[in-house]
């Protein structure tokens, strides 16, 4: 049952549903998932990756062809999903990354947009959008629901957020206490002095892509879910806007800053999501969190310094 509570403000009726905030969590959980993926990547090796979404979207393509097409049990076909985000990240950041090192972040960046153009152009080509095909990538826990606060709730959107709060656990004790992630530090900080101490960098950035790339898949795989649709062109620019707008309010730095950025996203969209008429741009959203929240920490701090007459 719907829980709703309507009052009126200005002549405007506003109405508070649970379940939006349900959904909001969950793909804000999506988000913040996708936007720590962008942030390890880019603070290993200073690149901004925007396939992020395509490379998700392209993986569970691929599952749902292995599950509708072939007899690949269910779990492998989710697997692989998974795994082809981390093994294109992977090839990608072995065979260009190395070149496009000592080049200019924007230009590494649009060194991404590349690719996610080639996989969108694969997409279009083998999966086009339209048709009397309806494309669906349901994952066994959607079956499973439970009533919290009266609202239902999805074992899907209860693993999204979970997957979110413990990867970005894990990656910040990972990046603090292993040796590999001390490594991931230093070189984002200077790449020619650590290669000098005697660090594998070209291992450590496959490390770094090859992480960032299951990240990417784990997401490719649950948005189609949380969606319900696996349109390859939304599936790309709603990870790509969202997250990358996840990734600035954390200045690409901070992880949990990352994490609540993606959730506060995700409760925006969805809680906007009635009031489509009062709020036509409901998906501009991301950014404009995303600038105020920059402006709001970039905030300058005067400090007035007296000085005493000797």
């Amino acid at each position: 049952m719907t829980h709703l509570i309507g009052f009126t403000v200005f002549g405007v009726e506003w109405v508070f549903i649970k379940p939006y905030i349900v959904i909001g969590l969950a793909l804000g959980s999506v988000y913040a998932l996708s936007g720590v993926g962008l942030v390890v990547l880019y603070r290993a090796t200073g690149v901004l990756n925007i396939a992020f979404g395509a490379i998700g979207a392209a993986g569970a393509l691929i599952a749902y062809w292995l599950i509708a097409h072939t007899s690949c049990p269910d779990w492998l076909a989710f697997t692989t999903c998974v795994l082809f985000g981390g093994l294109v990240n992977l090839a990608y950041g072995v065979t260009l990354g190395a070149a496009f090192a000592a080049r200019d972040p924007l230009v590494k960046m649009m060194g991404t947009l590349a690719l996610a153009l080639i996989l969108l152009g694969l997409m279009a080509w083998r999966a086009p959008i339209g048709g009397a095909i309806v494309r669906l990538l349901p994952l066994p826990s959607s079956s499973h629901t439970y009533q919290v606060f009266g609202s239902a709730v999805s074992l899907t959107q209860i693993i999204a957020l979970v997957v979110a709060f413990v990867i970005t656990l894990a990656t910040t004790i990972f990046l603090r206490v292993t040796s590999l992630g001390t490594a991931m530090r230093a070189l984002a900080n200077d790449r020619e002095i650590t290669a000098t101490l005697g660090v594998p960098v070209r291992r450590v950035e496959a490390s770094a892509w090859f992480g960032s790339g299951i990240v990417c898949g784990a997401a490719g795989l649950l948005l189609p879910d949380l969606l319900t649709t696996l349109d390859y062109g939304t599936l790309t620019f709603v990870v790509v806007i969202a997250s990358l707008s996840a990734a600035l309010i954390g200045r690409l730095e901070s992880l949990w800053a990352t994490m609540i950025g993606g959730l506060v996203i995700g409760l925006a969209q969805a809680v906007l999501s009635p009031y489509v008429k009062v709020f036509p741009y409901r998906q501009s959203a991301p950014f404009v969190i995303a600038i105020v929240a920059l402006l709001w920490m970039s905030r300058r701090r005067v400090v007035t310094i007296s000085r005493t007459a000797q």
